[in-house]
């Protein structure tokens, strides 16, 4: 690890304005820390943001959440109102890491955590995210986490994260102050980026934006479900995870909302796959549909080439589950 600065923000603007001077923002530092101790980021300053009041959770006045974004893994995991009304947020949080890290681990930061990408951890191979236009190890090497949909010739890592699928499905708000005080509200799916041919840039975040809250929308009701298929069941990563809010009417799908983890380089959501289902009464034929369309333009990479049948079997069961069509 090489040396940095530390330094506590007694305020958002004075986090604000050390993180526009060059300063990284550190919170849990469950994935800062591990990324500075390989010397995947060097940051020559941190300025440690645990005295801002921005970790408690309370109700908008449209009946909604606002979940600051100091408010642990486990402490929403474990508030009444998100595991009533929220469950699949709850559910998504609890399939993440260990108890230990949820208990550090914070809502803003799990935003912001990085790809576990092998070749971007592993500073003697090539990453075009870790060190732009350095090549991507990972295209023609080992590739099994890897995406099949939202891809470039430049990255084909994917976002590693259970929470921030949830949300997308949740139609999740994130709110973030600038370094001049002005404030902005963008929507969870347009939060984290393709890698196109910027793969080193992850988010919408600018140097010195302070992510302050996530913000729920008020309670969509319906069955919550959220599957994580992994390699082992605890302490691992997705390779291919499903949200669904899936509401019935009269034997039919009145709504469903689908988020995708473990394919992609952000949270997938892709609103035709859900237009073929709403309206139409639940079946295997139906939910293959779905799938057809979720998957028409994933590619795999050789070594992951089974994460497209996999996400068609985990959407089909997500699918049966949440409309209560079949068992899972």
């Amino acid at each position: 690890m090489r040396p940095f600065t530390y330094s506590r923000a007694e305020d958002e603007g004075a986090a604000a304005e050390a993180a526009a001077g060059g300063a990284t923002f550190i919170a849990g530092g469950t994935n800062l820390l591990d990324l500075m101790k390989l010397e995947v980021m060097t940051p020559e300053a941190l300025v440690d943001i645990n005295r801002l009041d921005l970790n408690t959770i309370s109700q908008t006045e449209d009946g909604g959440l606002r979940i600051g974004a100091l408010v642990t893994n486990s402490d929403c995991a474990a508030d009444p109102r998100v595991r009533a009304d929220y469950a699949v947020l709850a559910k998504a949080i609890l399939a993440g890491a260990s108890g230990q890290l949820r208990n550090k681990a914070t809502t803003g930061g799990n935003l912001c955590q990085r790809t576990r990408c092998y070749y971007f951890y592993d500073t003697a191979m090539a990453c075009n995210k870790r060190e732009p236009g350095s090549g991507c190890g990972a295209i023609g090497g080992v590739n099994r986490l890897h995406a099949i949909l939202g891809a470039s010739d430049q990255c084909i890592a994917t976002y590693p994260g259970d929470m921030a699928v949830a949300l997308a499905a949740l139609d999740a708000d994130v709110e973030i102050r600038s370094s001049d005080g002005s404030e902005k509200t963008v929507p969870v799916t347009e939060f984290h980026r393709l890698p196109g041919d910027m793969p080193e840039k992850d988010n919408i975040l600018e140097s010195g934006d302070l992510i302050t809250a996530v913000t729920l929308p008020p309670k969509p009701g319906g069955t919550h479900v959220y599957r994580k298929v992994r390699d082992r069941s605890s302490y691992a990563f997705a390779l291919v995870s499903v949200a669904a809010i899936a509401r019935m009417d009269a034997g039919k799908i009145s709504d469903i909302r689908l988020a995708f983890g473990g394919i992609a380089h952000k949270p997938w959501r892709d609103p035709a796959v859900e237009d073929i289902l709403k309206g139409e009464a639940p079946s295997d034929a139906l939910f293959e549909k779905a799938a057809d369309i979720l998957l028409k333009d994933a590619e795999g990479q050789g070594s992951n080439d089974f994460k497209i049948p996999l996400a068609r079997r985990t959407l089909t069961a997500v699918l049966r589950q949440a409309t209560g069509s079949g068992a899972s």
